[in-house]
C-alpha cells in the first residue's frame, strides 16, 4: 500500500502574519510556502527571528535624547554630535554623564 500524506492548508491568519512578516523583512514569501500549513509555520518563526535592518535603528529614541540633554544642560555641556547619530554612543554618554 502506499501511504499518502496530505498537506492541511494555511491558515487566513497565517498567511496574513506572513505576509507582515515578509514587508517588515523585505523578502518575498513564497507560494508553495503558502499552500502547506507546516511549511508557512516554519517559515513564519525563521522571519520572525529575523530582525529587520533600517537606519532607523540606529538613531537614538527620543526619550534617550530629551534625557542627554537634560544631563547636557544640568553639566553645561554639550552632547557631542556623534551621539546624535548612533544609539550605542548615545547610551555611553549617558553612562557617562549620569
Amino acid at each position: 500500500m502506499e501511504e499518502t500524506t496530505f498537506a492541511l492548508p494555511a491558515t487566513p491568519k497565517q498567511i496574513a502574519f506572513a505576509r507582515a512578516l515578509a514587508l517588515r523583512n523585505q523578502t518575498l514569501l513564497p507560494w508553495d510556502v503558502q499552500q502547506d500549513r507546516r511549511a508557512l509555520s516554519a517559515w513564519i518563526e525563521a522571519q520572525a527571528r529575523m530582525k529587520p535592518a533600517s537606519d532607523m535603528d540606529q538613531l537614538p529614541t527620543s526619550r534617550q535624547v530629551a534625557f542627554a540633554e537634560k544631563l547636557a544642560r544640568i553639566k553645561r555641556r554639550a552632547v557631542p554630535d556623534e551621539c546624535f547619530r548612533d544609539k550605542g554612543l548615545m547610551s555611553k554618554w549617558i553612562d557617562g554623564n549620569r
